[in-house]
């Protein structure tokens, strides 16, 4: 299982550090932010992906064609916190030190937009946290889902 757990979880991790590579090289400042939500939203379902091949990977091919819904699940969250951990260092990375200026540029277009009240004050730390557990509870509900379908008894 652990084997499975760190292939899919660094598949999973060099797309998302793919994606955002490519979105920072080809213009993330000249987006809108809520464009960006979106590019971000799949990249993280794009690296997440590889929980549901990972699981099945274990079902065929480690694991004689059986694979328990709570075995699965574990597989599935395991390979979801790599990639929150991933894009958690990068978010860091980018919020700290590539732009640091970024949280304080977003509640500005927030208020240009008169959506003050939506303002929730960040740092670069609480936001990397943030998105590792973000990315972890959408990585539960893809192993939940990829459990139930995957799920195979002897």
């Amino acid at each position: 299982m652990k084997s499975t757990v760190l292939k899919y979880g660094s598949y999973g991790l060099i797309v998302g550090f793919i994606v955002f590579i490519l979105h920072l090289t080809l213009g993330i400042k000249n987006l809108e932010y809520s464009t960006n939500e979106i590019l971000g939203y799949i990249s993280i379902f794009l690296s997440l992906s590889f929980i549901f091949f990972g699981i099945k990977h274990y079902r065929d091919r480690v694991n004689n064609g059986v694979v328990s819904i709570g075995k699965a699940i574990k597989i599935g969250l395991l390979i979801s916190m790599l990639v929150g951990l991933g894009i958690a260092i990068a978010d860091f990375i980018y919020t700290k030190f590539i732009d640091p200026s970024f949280f304080s540029n977003y509640e500005q277009a927030l208020i240009d937009q008169g959506k003050k009240d939506e303002i929730i004050k960040m740092t670069s730390a609480s936001a990397a946290v943030f998105m590792f557990i973000l990315v972890t509870v959408i990585g539960f509900i893809i192993s939940l889902l990829s459990s139930l379908i995957l799920q195979r008894k002897h």
